[in-house]
């Protein structure tokens, strides 16, 4: 398989033989205000620009949207990409979002759906502590991540926005997936504290799935988000796990 990390959480993924284009916020830098309440907020996001044309990442077979949070999904993508494009979404509500925005071909991920011989599986997960859940459980909202399969490829599983936990582990030990794509770059809201992955959970997934293949992504791009690659790499580096996790650039393409 091949992941190019494109920017945040947006990755493009060929999966046997088809290709995903994964969480796209396509809209230029700078476009849209900090998310309120975080950190960072003289600072507005995208942080940066996307690192290929658009029309690059449009041609895809499909898109994943694991959950409609702006940056995950934004009006760019809205607008851009085609509106007969087959569309994968967590549940009913973000389904009938996309679908009110003009998408025709959208389905709910389920234990079981499937796209020309590869399997999508639909696992949970939680944008935050049980504290951050209890105090902000509305805005922070429902996630998901997806798991793929192939006859002839590894299993690849997408944890998508949460921390390390109960969820993550299940799917590490019901899977066992040769590649596991993390939301690590630990982003804050003031008060209630990481929402997604920092260094110390990506060091527990490696410590759950020794022999699997580790790509750090949704970093250096939202206002949010603290933990660079740099830091990363040097926390990877003292703790011996440079071999087995990978820290693509944007733009960067991951071929596992």
């Amino acid at each position: 398989m091949k992941f190019m990390q494109v920017r945040n959480a947006t990755a493009k993924i060929e999966y046997g033989g088809k290709s995903f284009l994964i969480d796209p916020v396509l809209a230029e830098k700078g476009a849209y205000p900090p998310f309120a309440g975080t950190v960072n907020q003289h600072l507005r996001n995208p942080l940066v620009d996307l690192p290929v044309p658009v029309e690059t990442l449009l041609d895809v077979d499909a898109v994943i949207v694991t959950h409609t949070h702006l940056d995950h999904w934004d009006e760019a993508a809205r607008n851009q990409i085609p509106k007969t494009m087959p569309v994968f979404a967590q549940h009913d509500k973000d389904a009938a979002l996309l679908r009110d925005a003009g998408f025709t071909a959208v389905t709910v991920l389920t234990q079981k759906t499937q796209l020309a011989g590869i399997t999508l599986i639909k696992t949970s997960g939680q944008h935050g502590s049980d504290t951050a859940m209890e105090k902000l459980g509305d805005r922070l909202g429902a996630v998901c991540g997806v798991v793929l399969q192939h006859p002839d490829e590894k299993t690849l599983y997408l944890a998508g926005d949460t921390i390390w936990n109960r969820h993550v582990a299940d799917a590490l030990q019901k899977y066992a997936p040769g590649v596991i794509v993390l939301n690590c770059g630990d982003a804050q809201i003031i008060g209630i504290g990481s929402i997604i992955m920092g260094k110390q959970d990506v060091h527990e997934v490696r410590k759950a799935a020794p022999e699997a293949t580790i790509i750090a992504s949704h970093m250096e791009a939202m206002n949010h988000a603290v933990l660079s690659r740099k830091e990363l790499r040097d926390f990877l580096k003292e703790n011996g796990m440079m071999q087995r996790v990978l820290v693509p650039e944007d733009g960067e393409t991951c071929e596992v």
